[in-house]
């Protein structure tokens, strides 16, 4: 059996062709599952007994559990429990233009960013499609609003769960589900080339957001593992293959580590890499942690960084600060539940 969340829409059509039946009723289930929020076939209303019994020996109704909720100002941190007991996190975010909400996509992560806590606890599996839905569902249903921006920048590495996480966007993103526009969802790398041409020709117009956290391979070795796969060159090769094929702007993630990646001339020679791209570039004050030396940048040293890309004519955000006094770094909250 498969859980019904985890289904796209064109799968579901494919169902009731192959049981001789009429596809448009993927259109009525989707509607009661995504509109109507209905937790059992049976509430079904404007649907056969004879079909509710078929989907029911085929499909089942599961959601996540959640189990610890933190706020602060403008931000929730969730912690879900899954059906083998892991946990994973969701942080959701009150904007002036909406709702986002940061989800995960593993249980763990295998790319051991130094300055990163979920990638401190090694990777366990992949999260299944409908477990990444469910952050969505469940969160929505939490607080009586409808999330309108999604980003894959939880715990784990997206294009490791390459796969799920399309199947994933593709249930959200459709119009007779979730419909949460494509524009509107953000899918983030550490770096993995391969799946970056991949994605260079999925048909949706998804952000991409590449975690890029320095400016050169000296640097970028010694905090990221995937460095040591895929260079900076390798990466801005295949960037600029994206850019090419599908005419959208690129997001530059980049961590700032107190003496580590913000100086002068890191800022500069950022610059000089990124020149000419149809890119921006998000600088994130790092969210300390406990068990992780790296310390966040002064405020000073940020704005001088991000002046020096300005006068560059990078196009260059600062991140607004999220959820300190809730452990909303990624992997915090599941990280002080493993040591209880």
């Amino acid at each position: 059996m498969k859980n019904i969340y985890g289904v796209t829409y064109l799968e579901l059509e494919n169902y009731f062709l192959e049981k001789n039946d009429k596809k448009f009723k993927a259109t009525q289930v989707f509607d009661w599952v995504y509109k109507k929020r209905i937790n059992s076939f049976d509430e079904m209303r404007n649907v056969s007994k004879e079909t509710i019994n078929t989907m029911k020996s085929d499909f089942y109704f599961e959601k996540l559990e959640i189990i610890d909720k933190r706020e602060d100002t403008d931000v929730a941190k969730y912690l879900f429990k899954l059906k083998d007991k892991e946990k994973v996190e969701a942080v959701l975010m009150y904007h002036d233009y909406g709702t986002s909400i940061c989800i995960s996509t593993q249980v763990g992560c295998n790319m051991g960013c130094k300055f990163c806590e979920s990638g401190r606890l090694k990777k366990v599996r992949n999260l299944e499609v409908y477990e990444m839905v469910s952050q969505i569902l469940m969160v929505e249903e939490d607080i009586n609003m409808r999330i309108s921006h999604i980003v894959l920048m939880g715990i784990g590495e997206p294009f490791d769960n390459y796969d799920n996480v399309i199947k994933f966007i593709d249930i959200v993103n459709c119009g007779k589900g979730i419909d949460i526009g494509s524009r509107h969802i953000t899918v983030s790398t550490c770096g993995i080339v391969p799946k970056i041409k991949e994605f260079t020709n999925y048909d949706k117009q998804v952000n991409l957001a590449i975690s890029l956290h320095a400016p050169n391979n000296k640097i970028r070795d010694s905090i990221m593992n995937i460095n040591k796969v895929y260079k900076i060159e390798d990466i801005i090769d295949v960037v600029k293959e994206y850019i090419n094929k599908t005419n959208r702007r690129v997001t530059f993630e980049y961590i700032m580590l107190k003496n580590i990646n913000d100086s002068v001339s890191c800022a500069e020679e950022l610059s000089a890499l990124l020149k000419g791209l149809n890119c921006y570039v998000n600088l994130i004050p790092y969210n300390e942690t406990s068990h992780i030396e790296y310390k966040k940048s002064d405020k000073d040293t940020i704005l001088k960084f991000y002046d020096i890309l300005k006068k560059n004519n990078i196009g260059v955000t600062i991140r607004r600060e999220f959820g300190s006094k809730v452990n909303a770094a990624c992997g915090q909250l599941r990280s002080h539940y493993e040591e209880v």
